[in-house]
């Protein structure tokens, strides 16, 4: 059977129908593969030999650049899967890939998925405890990180087989493979539903969950991805993403080379928008996605003139907020395409390319992806405009969701209940299937019996100059049981006072509706998981233990201005 072919085919007809919506929507076909697939072989590869197009562009903050082409980057996999091999990494073996943004991470996750075996993604911020819990949970047999990063394993017990990217006492060096002679590695015949990639959740609320995905979840599950991105053959693509989270793999992996793209990556150690903004003109980046706190950072900054390449700018990870949107748009010329998907699955709704977007607007659900609300309470499908739960049908289940949460059969039962997979996210759909992101069904809550969505209230908050970052939450309150009250992150040259205090409340009071009003603040630090997403988990315990005193150090209320109180 080509799989190959079928595979391009598939391609091929979402990079056709680049802004026609509804035609996509209508004739997208997953691609038939039969019972095998390896993305690496039968995708990579036969777009890899003999090609000399770049693959892989890394540009470091010192502005010397690594570039690697689809060619390179194909033998020098090869070569590595030989060596691996060598030293026991072998079919359905769970290996931890513990690396920044460097050219042996792609070097390693094409290896992996050559061999059949099984990629375990890491970001570098863990600790040693996380990583001992990891590997103790995934089973891991392997561990590849940088010699510099060895100590944390020191103490993390089992015979895992340790690889360093460099010299490490007791570790074999991974750069020895580039000496291997080389040679294709043969087909590992793995099974479409065989294991690929292992993820841990970010753990917003509760314990992270291990997330599993097969052969083609992902790899064939990005489509759409790169429909949405709006990423075509011979692009150079940016996106700002931290390696060992899932929308690393989207953006910095799957989509661009399915698109058969250039993936750049500027690796920088601290955040400068300036710089930032000079690699996209010097690097004629054509498309550009980034989170929407890298966006609120580059509106602060002298946005300039659009670069000259650049024709698609996306956000994802979290919510975008419609103050940013216009900030671009007004500077560039661009309107900033926002998405939804979630570690569990890819992209499943996104303002695509060619098509009108809606002022606060996730999109509508992408080609292949039966994206449907349900309401929470009685379960059942919206058949119109409302609100209700973000939840994917299961009878027309999409390649592109997850094999299910891996040492957890409950959870994942769980989520999949009622014929819908759940996402835990409630949106509003409108009369032309807009949908509008509310909030986890976790964050919103109620307010003098109104419902309150954190991200609506948030997203007001951050268009005042003084506001960095905020998060809402409810606090006890003796009258109304709860009301708004929001965490603040103060931007530079701004001080917790009083002033400050008042400023930000009267601005919320002048922008939202009344049942809506924030009633108190407190400048704080946010807590984040190692992704950066705010655990709104943990200031609404906080708030929880307070109770309902009146008078809270560092905390500011309506009722402490006279002026409010009108």
């Amino acid at each position: 059977m080509d799989v190959t072919g079928a595979y391009r085919t598939s391609r091929d007809q979402l990079l056709s129908l680049r802004g026609d919506y509804a035609r996509a929507v209508a004739e997208f076909r997953w691609p038939q593969l039969g019972d095998e697939f390896n993305w690496a072989v039968d995708w990579f590869d036969a777009i890899a030999r003999d090609n000399g197009r770049p693959a892989l562009v890394i540009v470091e903050a010192d502005d010397s650049v690594t570039t690697r082409t689809y060619d390179e980057m194909s033998r020098a996999s090869d070569r590595l899967a030989t060596w691996l091999a060598a030293r026991g990494v072998a079919k359905g073996d769970p290996v931890v890939l513990m690396l920044g943004n460097q050219v042996e991470l792609w070097e390693s996750m094409l290896a992996v998925m050559k061999l059949g075996a099984v990629i375990l993604p890491t970001t570098t911020a863990v600790t040693a405890a996380d990583l001992a819990d990891r590997i103790a949970r995934s089973g891991a047999r392997h561990v590849i990180c940088n010699a510099a990063d060895t100590e944390r394993l020191r103490t993390v017990p089992g015979a895992v087989t340790r690889i360093s990217v460099g010299p490490a006492g007791g570790w074999a060096d991974l750069r020895e493979a580039a000496a291997q002679d080389w040679a294709p590695v043969a087909h590992p015949r793995t099974a479409v539903d065989d294991t690929l990639l292992l993820y841990f959740t970010s753990g917003t609320t509760s314990r992270p969950k291990l997330v599993e995905h097969t052969q083609v979840s992902y790899p064939v599950g990005h489509l759409p991805t790169m429909y949405f991105l709006g990423v075509r053959p011979g692009d150079i693509h940016l996106n700002i993403s931290s390696p060992g989270w899932a929308k690393h793999a989207w953006s910095c992996f799957f989509a661009p080379w399915i698109a058969e793209a250039t993936i750049f990556v500027y690796n920088y150690a601290r955040f400068d928008a300036a710089a930032l903004l000079r690699r996209l003109r010097e690097h004629g980046v054509n498309t550009f996605c980034a989170p929407p706190t890298v966006w609120r950072m580059l509106i602060t900054a002298d946005l300039g003139e659009r670069p000259h390449g650049l024709r698609e700018a996306i956000g994802a990870g979290e919510p975008l907020n419609p103050e940013v949107i216009d900030r671009v748009h007004r500077a560039w010329g661009l309107t900033i395409r926002d998405g939804f998907g979630q570690t569990e699955t890819t992209a499943q709704i996104a303002n695509v390319p060619g098509t009108a977007v809606k002022p606060g607007s996730m999109g509508r659900p992408l080609p292949g992806v039966p994206v449907v609300l349900v309401d929470p309470v009685d379960g059942q499908r919206l058949t119109g405009p409302g609100e209700g739960e973000i939840c994917l049908d299961l009878a027309r289940r999409p390649l592109s969701l997850m094999k299910g949460y891996q040492g957890d059969p409950d959870r994942a039962a769980g989520v999949m209940a009622g014929g819908y997979y759940h996402t835990g996210d409630i949106a509003t759909v409108d009369e032309d299937g807009y949908i509008f992101y509310v909030g986890r069904t976790d964050d919103v809550f109620k307010a003098s019996d109104y419902k309150i969505s954190p991200f609506e209230l948030e997203s007001v908050l951050i268009e005042h100059p003084a506001v960095a970052e905020a998060a809402v939450v409810p606090a006890p309150d003796p009258i109304r049981l709860a009301v708004p009250k929001a965490y603040i992150v103060l931007g530079p040259g701004y001080e917790p006072s009083k002033e400050t205090a008042l400023s930000i409340l009267r601005h919320a009071r002048e922008q939202l509706n009344p049942y809506q009003r924030v009633r108190r603040i407190e400048f704080a630090a946010l807590p984040k998981t190692l992704s950066g997403k705010i655990r709104r988990v943990e200031l609404r315990a906080r708030e929880s233990d307070r109770g309902d005193a009146a008078d809270r150090p560092g905390e500011w209320r309506d009722d402490h201005f006279p002026e409010l109180r009108a």
